[in-house]
């Protein structure tokens, strides 16, 4: 094994999340068939309180992360914020709020807005500032997902039931633990429209009269009308995303100067274990190695899903001290993966 480009660990992790919600309870709220919600196997979620928004989710992330590693808010050199879905206000800079939350004064701020992949391949840009700043030493990573239910419907956008929760490591300069080893992404854009919201920007800033996302088309009804018809197209599309997944792991590890058989986990989105195994077995890794067990009871939390899963795992003993594993993710035509060895 070769080593990084960057020598840099994780050395805390933090949480926060909405409160614990039991999907058979609430999914007629949401769907009129909520049979269809239970068969994906989710127990339950996590939904933030009305006026607990995406900041708030991530600085209590973050001051955990920051408690742990015994660290103050000026010891923070460089701060990333990835995933908020829908932000909090148009024109308006996430990452910049979260630090003003936390009281971290004349750092450097990113906020990466690429969706439920960016916890994944956000942390190349946390090793590229590491790469070209020698005096860059500490770094926040905060990844969150705080639903809008105006703009989305947690049960009906994909096959998953969107969950509102953060994640924040400390990331460290020469820290011997949960050390990166490389990352690698790429965008395939054809697609890039699915998930959109159509309204809300300055092509369309008002939803039309009577709209709501209880009632809208669901994220396969627009995967559906888009194919309409290609069928053929639309198979090869949904074969791809596992093919183009194996690819960006495959590149990860040419980077990080590994092969498929020195993995031993892998995270990917909180999916479910039929989808998880998809990605997994080829790569010989059985299931019990991945987020399969994780993932039905705390639901899709956007961004946050993997690098959270990795840290439940660390506590829970199921990741140990020179295990290779890798954090792979999908946004809306974007693939990554990033590898750690613990």
């Amino acid at each position: 094994m070769t080593g990084p480009a960057v020598d840099m660990g994780i050395a805390a992790f933090g949480y926060a999340f909405g409160e614990e919600t039991e999907v058979a309870a609430v999914a007629h709220e949401y769907v009129d068939n909520p049979s269809r919600v239970l068969h994906w196997g989710y127990r339950s979620f996590h939904r933030a309180p009305h006026d607990v928004q995406a900041t708030d989710l991530a600085a209590g992330a973050a001051r955990q992360a920051l408690e742990q590693a015994d660290l103050t808010p000026d010891d923070i050199d460089l701060l990333v914020l990835a995933g908020p879905d829908i932000p909090e206000y148009l024109a308006w800079d996430g990452a910049a709020a979260l630090a003003r939350e936390l009281k971290i004064t004349r750092t450097q701020t990113l906020v990466l807005h690429e969706g439920c992949g960016a916890g994944v391949h956000g942390l190349h840009y946390v090793a590229s500032t590491l790469a070209l700043q020698p005096e860059t030493r500490t770094a926040l990573f905060v990844a969150v997902n705080r639903t809008s239910e105006f703009h989305r419907n947690r049960m009906n956008l994909v096959n998953t039931v969107l969950s509102d929760a953060a994640v924040a490591v400390v990331i460290r300069r020469g820290h011997p633990a949960n050390r990166w080893l490389g990352t690698e992404q790429f965008t395939d854009p054809e697609h890039c429209d699915i998930l959109r919201v159509d309204f809300g920007g300055a092509a369309s800033p008002l939803p039309p009269s009577g709209w709501s996302s209880r009632k809208a088309p669901g994220g396969h009804d627009r995967i559906r009308e888009q194919f309409a018809d290609r069928p053929e197209k639309l198979h090869r599309f949904i074969e791809d995303r596992y093919a183009l997944l194996a690819e960006v792991i495959d590149a990860a590890c040419a980077r990080a100067g590994i092969g498929r058989e020195d993995l031993a986990h892998l995270i990917y989105l909180n999916d479910s274990a039929a989808s998880i195994a998809a990605i997994a077995e080829p790569l010989g890794i059985p299931l019990e190695r991945t987020n399969a067990e994780l993932a039905p009871d705390h639901g899709h939390m956007g961004a946050a899903d993997q690098l959270l899963s990795l840290g439940l795992q660390l506590e829970r003993g199921e990741v140990r001290s020179g295990d290779v594993v890798v954090l792979c993710g999908i946004s809306a035509g974007r693939w990554g993966a990033t590898i750690f060895q613990i």
